[in-house]
This record gives structure tokens, C-alpha cells and sequence, in this order.
């Protein structure tokens, strides 16, 4: 069964320090295409990710996130404790001296809580060192994680793949059906034109013999013969349910067989100088082009 570039697959990695959430997005491509879009992993790390990620996945544009939620006490440490008290006691010396401080001490204590959260608010009152999550100690178990988010993204982009084969299977053999109907104005449209040709002779008042007239219009009519054109697209159609169902990555593939299918139906409808093969032949088209948009999706 075919598989849908588009996917998304999460898992987490519970280390010492709090959890790791492995996040990996993917959206159709022409290649593999690997983003790292998180300072976290460490630089050494970085082509080894892709890699895995690249490999397993075959091809499409691939965006992997990691999101870290430290441990309580871990996240408490960052504060820094000393630093609040001495913003505190600058900024209650200066406050002090304003005038009418102390006239109202009931504001005055809802203004120290105030102050207490706007110095937590300084960007230096949190601990600026960076810590090191990932490393060479807790790396197996990011590994593993990665391996799960990577698996869940494949399982997700075969449940798309499944309805994915049966929108795009639905619209070939639809292709298919409406092809079946050019064959019910074939009779019509050659009779037409006889008629079409016949009566501008009329017209003309021009004695012709009879022969010569079937000989140039068999002629005629070779050229608006779109049987070939039926024949190849009926090959095209076939070739294309063959490659969808027997190979597993058949998205490249497909593309090319599309092209041909589309050459066939624009031929068919340049020649068929008849409104009723033309309305099929609009309703192929669009068909085609919805196949083309899928196919886009397909790895």
C-alpha cells in the first residue's frame, strides 16, 4: 500500500532533569529534506538525526522539534535568589524617600508583592547559564524516542496513504469510464461529418464523382480517428494501477505516467470535432488534474 508524505509523528523521553518531547512534521518533497528547528540537540548530534530521519522516511520535507519541560525543582533553581533580594533593597530605599510612603500601608503592601513580580520579570534575574539536556549519558533513551517519533510518522502517513489510493484509484477508473462513453458518439460524429462535407458540396453545386469522394473522405476520417488515442490511455490507465499497486514507493513513477494520460486526452480532444467527446474529454481533464495533485502527495 502506498504512503502519503504528508505525516506527523511525537514521543517523549522522560529524563532525570524533566521531559523531552520529539516532534517530527513532514510535508511533500522532490528530495529528503531534513530541518532541525531546535537549539536543543547538540551540534554533534545534529547530521546523525538527519540522517535517520532522511533514511527512513524516504523522501519529503522533514521539520523535527524538540520541546523540554524541566522538572519543578529543577526550573525553581533558575531564579536567582540573591539577585531578587538586592533589586528588592535598591528599589525599597529609593521608594522610601518618595514622598507619601508611608501614609498608606495598605498599598504600600500590595506594592511590595507588585514589585516582587516585576523583579522576577528582569531578564537577569533568571539563571542565564545553559544547561546541557541532552547528553552522552541520557542519549540512548533521545535516541529511542526519536526511533518512536519517526515510527509513529511512518503509521501515520499509511493511514493517509490508504485513503489517499482509494480517492486517486476512484478517479482513474472514473477516466476509464468516461472513455467507455467516447466510443457511443464514435458512429454520430463520423456520420456528421460525412453529412458535414456532403451538404457543403451541395452547396457548392459541384458534380464529384463518387469514388473519389469516398477515397478523400476515408482520408479524411483517418485523420480524426482517436482509436490509437483510446488504446494508449486505456495502456496508461493500466500501467498506472500496476505501479501504484505493485511498487512502494511509486511517486515519481506515477508523475510520468500522468504526462502520458494527459497527452491521450488532449489529443483525443483536438480531434474529436464533436461537443458531446468534448464535454468528456473536459470532465477527463479535470479528473487528470485532481490525479496530478494527489500524485504530488504520494511517496
Amino acid at each position: 500500500m502506498i504512503q502519503s508524505m504528508t505525516g506527523y509523528g511525537k514521543a517523549e523521553a522522560l529524563l532525570d532533569t524533566g521531559k523531552l518531547t520529539i516532534e517530527i512534521r513532514t510535508l511533500n518533497g522532490r528530495n529528503a529534506d531534513a530541518n532541525i528547528k531546535t537549539p536543543l540537540l547538540p551540534r554533534d548530534k545534529e547530521l546523525l538525526v538527519r540522517q535517520k530521519i532522511s533514511e527512513a522516511l524516504n523522501r519529503g520535507t522533514f521539520d523535527f522539534f524538540l520541546k523540554w519541560e524541566p522538572n519543578a525543582a529543577d526550573a525553581a533553581k533558575k531564579i536567582n535568589a540573591d539577585l531578587v533580594s538586592e533589586y528588592y533593597r535598591q528599589i525599597t530605599a529609593i521608594r522610601k524617600e518618595l514622598p507619601g510612603f508611608d501614609k498608606n500601608p495598605i498599598i504600600g503592601d500590595r506594592r511590595d508583592n507588585d514589585l516582587v513580580c516585576a523583579i522576577l520579570r528582569f531578564p537577569d534575574i533568571l539563571d542565564q547559564s545553559r544547561q546541557e539536556i541532552i547528553t552522552d549519558e541520557n542519549w540512548p533513551l533521545v535516541e529511542k524516542a526519536i526511533a518512536e517519533a519517526i515510527a509513529a510518522v511512518n503509521d501515520y502517513r499509511s493511514r493517509e496513504g490508504e485513503a489517499l489510493y482509494e480517492d486517486i484509484t476512484a478517479r482513474v477508473r472514473h477516466i476509464l469510464a468516461l472513455e467507455d462513453q467516447v466510443e457511443d458518439f464514435e458512429k454520430e460524429r463520423l456520420d456528421a461529418v460525412r453529412e458535414k462535407l456532403r451538404k457543403n458540396l451541395e452547396d457548392l453545386r459541384q458534380k464529384v464523382d463518387a469514388d473519389r469522394f469516398e477515397q478523400e473522405m476515408i482520408y479524411y476520417l483517418e485523420k480524426l480517428d482517436i482509436n490509437e488515442e483510446k488504446v494508449r490511455l486505456r495502456q496508461h490507465c493500466k500501467y498506472f494501477m500496476d505501479t501504484i499497486d505493485g511498487e512502494p514507493f511509486p511517486g515519481r513513477k506515477l508523475g510520468f505516467i500522468i504526462q502520458e494520460m494527459g497527452r491521450e486526452i488532449n489529443t483525443t480532444g483536438s480531434k474529436a470535432n464533436h461537443a458531446g467527446i468534448q464535454k468528456l474529454v473536459v470532465k477527463m481533464k479535470d479528473e487528470l488534474e485532481k490525479i496530478r495533485e494527489l500524485s504530488l502527495n504520494i511517496l
